[in-house]
């Protein structure tokens, strides 16, 4: 995901969200200072001891008690992530409905991964019982972004409240009212728990960074790289653990064996969607030659239907626009073709889809997260060199892959955190999946099992259930009898290769 710069009205006290499409206020809520992020922490600290001792079953209640809270009134949820977001009510709505999937999947699942588990101790410590035990780490401040304000913080929020933790939200600035009616949504449902399990604070750059350095237990950031990697070394002064998922340039490989109308509908989509503002969308696409030439008709017939204001929404970052038509200046610069539309379509608040072939690979629109309704297509030898090409990125968020029979193939060689085949992005929809990024997008992973355990720290148990007479070998009393048998069980075990 891009740099978020403070776009939204900001006073010295007061922060105002604005609708994305007019720039008339929508609401305006005290900006949170340093102190007011260390009380948030503290009052979570406190409510902490509660939440952890309620136990799975009774946090599970909780939770579908919130997931109902917000299905029940989805309409006015969905009214205000169009108005603070900018996009269309269904694509409000169907981001609304995934994050209370997710939310389901972690109170139902928490327990069956976190619970206590017995291992085998090893012949050697036979007499001793060896369990671990999955603690939450404690408070874990949360830093959402803007372009699916409510989908992706949800996605730790949800999971580390599910673990045992609490949490301080911090949405971004450009989305305020949306994080703020989630969490009072949390509150709304389970009025007799104590504040501080679940609550927001509101603020530009600043509060974010009160927040990280305020003393939480775990950080979970999604926004820019270079915004993560501050978070990062912040978070190492004190050694606290942090997941950041931060820019991709993903990229979609179509193969010569390739539905071409399914693959284009679902590229197309991924690309365009949401204004193109989508950490997971596809922004490179490499076609086989063979096929290159139908791909893009099929690719042009899609997005000639498509109409900002109506298919998808404006651009919530207006700066966002300047990155868009710089990418854009710079592909067709070092001689890009647009086979639709180009620099002219870019008219704010609004940006028209954008279709470049053959774009250099060094150029900007290749190497840099455009975060706009824009795609690259490249024609390519063979499948090869699109993994090649595809992996190329210092970057490895997602991917996808369009093949009738090597799907799997393709994608297992794709260095990504993950990977959809023959669809776009299905695995965002798929609570049971971990979601992350490779290298430069990213570290940690939220969602599934794996997203629960990540919002733990292991704590191992050792318990000697007996004594066994004369084989005290964590003892100055051990004996060199006991010495010798050791040896010789050792050596017959592990001294002849099988």
């Amino acid at each position: 995901m891009t740099e978020t710069p403070t776009t939204a009205p900001v006073s010295a006290t007061m922060l105002t969200t604005v609708d994305a499409v007019s720039g008339e206020p929508v609401g305006s809520w005290p900006i949170d200072d340093a102190a007011a992020v260390a009380t948030a922490v503290e009052r979570a600290r406190s409510a902490g001891l509660l939440w952890r001792e309620l136990g799975f079953t009774e946090r599970k209640r909780a939770l579908r008690r919130w997931a109902a809270q917000i299905i029940n009134n989805v309409d006015e949820f969905c009214a205000l992530i169009s108005t603070e977001n900018g996009k269309p009510a269904d694509d409000a709505y169907l981001e609304v409905v995934t994050a209370v999937e997710h939310l389901n999947w972690a109170a139902e699942n928490a327990q069956k991964v976190l619970k206590p588990k017995t291992v085998w101790p090893g012949l050697m410590m036979a007499n001793v019982e060896a369990v671990i035990e999955q603690r939450p780490h404690g408070v874990v401040g949360v830093i959402g972004p803007w372009n699916y304000p409510v989908y992706t913080p949800n996605g730790s929020i949800a999971y580390a409240l599910a673990a045992g933790n609490t949490v301080v939200f911090k949405p971004s600035e450009l989305t305020t009212g949306i994080g703020h009616w989630f969490v009072d949504a949390f509150a709304k449902a389970n009025p007799a728990l104590p504040l501080g399990i679940l609550s927001v604070v509101t603020g530009p750059g600043e509060t974010g960074r009160a927040l990280v350095e305020s003393g939480v237990d775990m950080i979970a950031f999604t926004g820019s790289t270079a915004t993560g990697k501050r978070i990062m070394a912040a978070a190492a002064q004190r050694l606290t653990p942090v997941v950041l998922e931060c820019g991709g340039k993903d990229a979609a490989i179509v193969a010569e064996d390739a539905d071409l109308a399914a693959a284009a509908d679902a590229i197309v989509w991924s690309a365009m969607a949401n204004s193109g503002q989508t950490c997971v969308g596809t922004e490179r696409c490499y076609v086989v030659d063979s096929v290159l030439d139908d791909f893009l008709a099929e690719v042009t017939a899609r997005v000639r239907e498509l109409t900002p204001g109506r298919s998808y929404g404006p651009m919530t970052l207006p700066s966002q626009i300047d990155v868009v038509a710089e990418h854009v200046d710079d592909a067709l610069a070092q001689g890009a073709t647009a086979v639709f539309g180009g620099a002219d379509s870019i008219r704010a608040p609004f940006v028209s889809p954008i279709v470049l072939l053959d774009v250099p690979e060094d150029s900007t629109a290749v190497r840099e997260e455009t975060f706009g309704p824009t795609l690259t297509v490249r024609g390519v030898r063979d499948v090869e060199e699109a993994i090649r090409l595809s992996n190329a990125s210092r970057y490895g968020l997602a991917s996808s892959v369009f093949s009738r029979k090597r799907g799997m193939e393709i994608a297992r060689a794709l260095r990504a955190g993950a990977t959809s085949v023959n669809s776009p992005a299905s695995y965002a929809a798929i609570p049971a999946l971990p979601f992350g990024g490779v290298g430069e997008s990213g570290v940690g992973r939220i969602h599934g099992a794996a997203g629960l355990l990540g919002f733990t720290r292991p704590h191992s148990i050792a318990r000697q259930r007996f004594a066994i007479p004369g084989m005290a070998l964590q003892s100055f009393a051990r004996t060199q009898s006991t010495m010798s048998m050791v040896r010789k069980i050792t050596a017959r075990r592990f001294g002849r290769a099988k």
